[in-house]
């Protein structure tokens, strides 16, 4: 009888152990080691997506996406720029008329909220893959504003030129699936959780 319960206690010691290593393996694997921030969920007529942010890396990257979700800045603005297999992109004011549909997109203070971030936050460690969050800008990155990309595929390219400020954690299938001209419905910061 000893001997079984021994047994049984070497199981479950074994079993959580194991557990504990597979849990500490994928925090590890996750990129970057700095926690997550805060978390933008945007809803289209396609269906929700939500990315965490990187505060930690693109501190003022992310205080203006966030000060500009807060405001509603965002809601209804259209995706003005989707090429497949490489990026969608959003935020500019413009795309609120159809009728400007020529102008989307174009840069300059008409393009954004019409205060730029002043910084390029560029990390070595937040690279462009797949889903990567990262802040558009015309020629100047400090001149970056309020448009955005979402990845669709990896583009190492990119890295070290423009800043990663997130990464897509639900809704990459709606991602492919926008379209220029779909809109952005209703979007909204969830405060980060301890993982």
């Amino acid at each position: 009888m000893t001997s079984r319960l021994n047994l049984r206690f070497l199981l479950v010691a074994v079993l959580g152990l194991a557990l504990a290593a597979v849990v500490q393996a994928g925090q590890a694997s996750r990129p970057g080691a700095a926690p997550a921030g805060p978390v933008v969920v945007m809803e289209t007529a396609k269906g929700t997506i939500e990315f965490e942010t990187f505060p930690e890396d693109a501190p003022k990257t992310v205080e203006q996406v966030l000060t500009l979700v807060k405001k509603n800045f965002y809601r209804g603005l259209r995706f003005h720029r989707v090429e497949k297999n490489f990026v969608i992109q959003v935020g500019d004011p413009r795309t609120r008329d159809v009728t400007r549909m020529d102008q989307w997109g174009k840069g300059g203070s008409a393009g954004g909220s019409g205060k730029p971030i002043g910084v390029a936050e560029f990390s070595k460690k937040r690279l462009h893959k797949r889903g990567a969050v990262g802040i558009a800008y015309a020629s100047d990155p400090k001149e970056a504003d309020s448009q955005f990309y979402i990845m669709l595929a990896n583009r190492p390219a990119l890295d070290g030129k423009y800043a990663v400020f997130g990464q897509v954690i639900a809704g990459m299938d709606v991602v492919e699936k926008i379209e220029v001209g779909d809109v952005i419905k209703k979007i909204s910061v969830k405060e980060a959780t301890a993982k």
